[in-house]
């Protein structure tokens, strides 16, 4: 289906509803209907045409007069379309309608517009708070334009009995509560399974205790330029992914494209990420089990790939290679044949190790048929990278949505049938070849010519849109931008893939052990994010101190500006 149909046959269901249509560049599709009409075409986005939901991101509109904006997201993978679904709500009061009765996948992302923007969602099956805390005051709400970025409300007694409004245990089961902090994943969140003996009836989960407030910063502090740097502090291990996905979405909405080489690189780059985080995963995922010669191997391979890394970036994971318009270093022809030889030799011992574990009937024993998680459901939920690729479905954003290089060098998209834990340990064992081989072939294609483009506008029109799909080790991650003015966007909308993939484990831990849940969480490789809490240990003594926020922030900017003097006044070279 080209978007010029999927236009007209919308047209033909709610055509009065609709209030404008713009696809500013092609296969980019933004439609505004009166808010009555926001569900039907959401339904049928969904079910007519198998559109997948991608996020929510709400805009607070109110300076130019227009309220609140709300964009549904969605995909139309085979047919490498982006349809975003705009509605509206009035600046007092404001509220939308529902779709997640319609969308299933949209339940967070309708609860998060509740939470950080205060638009009320009439029909939401579950309206408790997903963000905010639970002594966070009502009426205030973070991403509002009239809360400044570093502006603390008054809260609660935090000593307070905790009052989030959990799940009732169904009858006759126990309440196991695991987190919110774990031994093995070093990020905080909490599952309470309730159980009839060792089998999982149901569960509940509550996680984003350790929300960054990232966008927030993106939408008022920082500069287009700024904001790639710490995009790659999202996530600690898929850095690049995030930073390119952003530098991608922006060069859209400005209307400018990186050069070829520079799109080579960000290619060659995201790859090399992806070896090393299934590495990490696999060994991790054998701690779990309780395998470590498996955890001690893998991390032994990726070892050579960091110091690769390093000799490349000059950082073995936070590289700072992206800016609007490029990368800001080349990799050099002298380089190839170590980038060669290094993915040659994890090659040939990963497929060693590949065939070792195939034939481990311990190993298979904690992974074959447990943690299924059906197509249908996966579907539904909107599951993404190996989670969805290990339930048979076919979506890859480097096949669907080509980005970067992935265009001139395709990627082979690996599926499983079998929707266990095992199903998905295969996923991530194939496509670390599969990622040698890319690396390969791309330095072999690899062209000349500048890293930078030469059009990059010294000023950006508010009201330009882009959003860019980038497939992570995890699974997609998207980023949403609109420009604003003083060369910062409107709005910066972000979604990493665990934010979906989370939303599968109540399907995913039904009716297994407990001993059972821990690979099951892990086996979506989840990243939740690192914790707030910064505790200070002086080497010498031993003693240690407790930071709040203010203290960590005042200790760091003293820190920089005794950096500064060092360096004549430019602290980051």
């Amino acid at each position: 289906m080209t978007s010029a149909e999927l236009i007209r046959r919308r047209r033909q269901d709610v055509g009065p509803a609709i209030e404008s249509v713009s696809e500013p560049v092609p296969g980019k599709v933004r439609m505004a209907v009166a808010p009555g009409a926001v569900v039907s075409v959401a339904k049928a986005l969904y079910r007519d045409h198998g559109a997948r939901f991608l996020v929510t991101a709400g805009i607070d509109s109110r300076e130019g007069g227009n309220g609140f904006e709300v964009d549904h997201i969605f995909s139309l993978d085979k047919d490498k379309i982006f349809f975003i679904l705009r509605t509206s709500a009035a600046a007092e009061e404001p509220e939308v309608p529902a779709i997640t009765p319609e969308v299933p996948a949209a339940a967070w992302a309708e609860r998060e517009l509740q939470d950080l923007l205060g638009v009320r969602v009439e029909g939401l099956p579950d309206g408790r708070r997903l963000i905010l805390p639970d002594d966070w005051p009502e009426g205030v709400h973070p991403l509002r334009k009239d809360m400044k970025y570093g502006d603390w409300p008054p809260l609660g007694d935090e000593n307070a009995e905790e009052s989030y409004p959990w799940k009732q245990a169904p009858e006759g089961t126990s309440t196991v509560v695991i987190g919110p902090y774990f031994p093995v994943l070093e990020e905080p969140t909490q599952l309470r399974l309730f159980v009839d003996g060792e089998r999982v009836i149901d569960c509940d989960y509550r996680g984003f205790y350790n929300h960054r407030a990232i966008e927030k910063m993106g939408d008022s502090e920082l500069t287009y330029n700024e904001i790639p740097f710490v995009s790659e502090r999202i996530c600690g291990i898929c850095g690049f992914i995030h930073s390119s996905c952003y530098c991608e979405t922006a060069e859209e909405a400005m209307g400018i494209r990186a050069p070829r080489r520079a799109r080579y690189i960000r290619s060659l780059m995201l790859e090399i990420e992806r070896i090393h985080s299934h590495l990490l995963w696999t060994g991790i995922a054998g701690h779990i089990l309780g395998f470590d010669t498996v955890l001690m191997q893998t991390w032994r391979m990726r070892e050579p790939l960091m110091w690769l890394c390093e000799k490349i970036t000059g950082n073995r994971q936070t590289y700072g290679m992206h800016i609007i318009g490029g990368v800001r270093r080349d990799i050099s022809e002298e380089c190839y044949p170590e980038i060669l030889a290094v993915v040659g030799k994890i090659e040939q011992e990963w497929i060693q190790f590949y065939d070792a574990v195939q034939g481990d009937t311990t190993l298979k024993a904690r992974l074959v048929g447990v943690g299924m998680l059906p197509e249908e459901t996966a579907k539904e939920i909107a599951v993404l990278g190996p989670t969805a690729r290990g339930s048979n479905w076919d979506i890859d954003a480097r096949a669907d949505h080509p980005y970067a290089a992935y265009d001139e060098v395709p990627i082979r998209v690996i599926t499983h049938p079998d929707c266990d834990n095992w199903a998905r340990v295969v996923v991530r064992l194939e496509e670390v070849l599969e990622s040698v081989r890319w690396v390969r072939e791309g330095l072999k294609q690899m062209p000349d010519g500048p890293i930078m483009a030469s059009d990059i506008p010294e000023e950006v029109p508010a009201g330009q849109w882009g959003v860019c799909t980038v497939e992570a080790p995890r699974g997609e991650a998207i980023h949403y931008v609109l420009t604003g003015g003083d060369n910062r966007p409107d709005r910066w909308r972000v979604r990493a893939p665990t934010y979906n993939n989370l939303q599968a484990l109540p399907s995913m831990i039904k009716g297994e052990t407990i001993a059972d849940v821990p690979i099951i969480l892990g086996s979506m490789d989840p990243c939740f994010s690192c914790t707030e809490r910064v505790e200070v240990v002086n080497v010498r003594s031993g003693e240690a101190e407790r930071l709040d926020y203010q203290e960590l922030l005042a200790r760091s900017r003293a820190a920089t500006e005794r950096l500064r003097g060092r360096r004549g006044g430019r602290p980051w070279q």
